[in-house]
């Protein structure tokens, strides 16, 4: 991969003054603003990852202050080492190489250019590992603080010594490469029976895609596509169509047709059927064929299957109604009394009074962390004709390539893709059965029915051709 380097970031700027021997950091803010492929390969935490963490160049900072026009924030430049997993937390130890203290900047323009940051990152706390040449950043900051100039020309990026040091690879549970729907099925039947399961399935056209709902997508650079818009995304739709959620008791129920309506939502659809899943993998654009698609398999603790309806469901779902600043107070560290006299937990509960009254008003910080398959309501066609469930993710919530306690996950590498769509075709799974809707209907019946093209004599061209109109 690219050079890299650990960007770590805390908002209380005690935390950063003076010297730093160790710091601590909640588990679910590790990996924010790292790119999507660097993240699955060291959201494991295991020792190959932790040792790359240790090789890499780090930049601690405080979170970003405003006085005035201008800002400022706290950095120190170094690397990390002893890294310790706990249940909530991660630990490391700091070494300090370069400490520039407080640096100020013009604005935040400034300071965003010299990590190559977004508008949200320098005001959030959290360990990214970002992609870049920390002697880059090094030299920008020089600039910033030219009294530290020498200093800094003589620093070295603490990464020379295990440059070859690479993250592990990606933990991907592949069954077989399916490019029949026989194929498919007896890898399928390959898969141990387990009691006490519920198995479902998500199909990708494209095998590089993540398990990622639409609103925690990144951008290559790990930057935020949606996921700091949620509330206003929620409002701003609920505002212009309120009719449409008329009939919707619970923000759940909302969020299942917002997601129906495309618009970027904590849900990540599963589907009940595999051959509904093995569609969708297969059902891309004709230039796209030729590239590998994937079914995932899902196998769910029947305890950890929710309704519509579930407490835990209301918590999840309500997370969309809080701000981003607002999120960024959640503290899931804390014990379950802690937790619920913080005021963003005060928040949280009055948007889950309003859809339910009786709710006691005792948010479980662990429940509000996780990431639980749900049944809806088949209130549209298309949840009932796809066997529709949903992956609800919850605050700082990443599904690993291998699953976590109680989804276990496995793939199917699908080729042939227009071979196998030829087969659901005469099984009756197609467009007009996946997706029920008449524009769907009418799409399918088109290309059912076309004539094939005439094949046309070559002809000898001159001055007078001319194309047809």
């Amino acid at each position: 991969m690219a050079e890299a380097f650990n960007y770590i970031s805390f908002g209380n700027w005690e935390y950063i003054e003076g010297n730093v021997d160790d710091i601590t950091m909640g588990r679910g803010r590790m990996f924010e603003y790292t790119p999507p492929d660097t993240e699955k390969r060291l959201e494991s935490l295991d020792n190959t990852a932790l040792a790359f963490l240790e090789k890499l160049p780090t930049f601690l900072c405080s979170e970003i202050k405003s006085g005035g026009d201008a800002v400022s924030m706290l950095i120190k430049y170094g690397r990390v080492s002893n890294i310790n997993l706990g249940h909530k937390e991660v630990s490391a130890a700091f070494e300090t190489l370069t400490d520039f203290g407080e640096v100020g900047f013009e604005n935040i323009e400034a300071a965003r250019s010299v990590f190559g940051a977004d508008r949200f990152q320098l005001y959030r706390t959290h360990w990214a590992v970002r992609e870049g040449d920390a002697s880059d950043i090094l030299n920008r900051l020089a600039e910033a603080k030219p009294d530290l100039a020498q200093i800094i020309a003589a620093a070295h990026a603490p990464a020379d010594d295990g440059a070859e040091v690479q993250p592990p690879p990606r933990d991907k549970r592949i069954l077989g490469n399916a490019d029949s729907v026989e194929r498919f099925l007896e890898l399928l039947y390959s898969l141990p029976a387990k009691v006490e399961t519920e198995t479902f399935f998500r199909g990708h056209s494209d095998a590089r895609y993540e398990l990622t709902p639409s609103l925690l997508r990144k951008w290559d650079n790990g930057d935020w596509q949606f996921m700091p818009s949620e509330d206003r995304l929620c409002k701003e739709l609920l505002i212009a169509h309120h009719d449409e959620f008329h009939g919707d008791d619970y923000c759940f129920d909302r969020l299942v047709r917002m997601q129906h309506y495309g618009l970027p939502t904590r849900l990540l659809d599963v589907s009940g059927n595999p051959l509904v899943a093995l569609f969708f993998a297969c059902s891309c654009k004709p230039d796209q064929l030729g590239i590998d698609g994937e079914v995932i398999v899902f196998q769910v603790a029947s305890d950890g299957v929710k309704y519509y309806d579930s407490d835990t469901v209301s918590c999840l779902s309500n997370l969309s109604n809080l701000t981003y600043a607002q999120k960024n107070d959640i503290d899931l560290s804390l014990d379950q009394d802690a937790f619920n006299a913080t005021d963003v937990a005060g928040k949280l509960l009055h948007h889950i009074k309003s859809e339910k009254g009786f709710f006691e008003g005792r948010i479980v910080p662990d429940d509000l962390g996780s990431i639980i398959c749900v049944k809806a309501k088949r209130t549209n066609t298309r949840i009932k004709s796809q066997s529709g469930a949903f992956l609800l993710f919850g605050h700082e919530a990443a599904l690993p390539d291998a699953g976590q306690d109680g989804i276990e996950i496995s793939r199917v590498t699908i080729k042939n893709k227009a071979h196998i769509l030829n087969q659901l075709d005469r099984i009756n799974i197609n467009a007009t059965t996946v997706y029920p809707s008449i524009d769907q209907t009418a799409v399918h019946l088109r290309d059912q029915h076309q004539s094939p093209e005439p094949v046309r004599m070559a002809t000898s061209t001159t001055s007078d051709d001319h194309p047809d109109v």
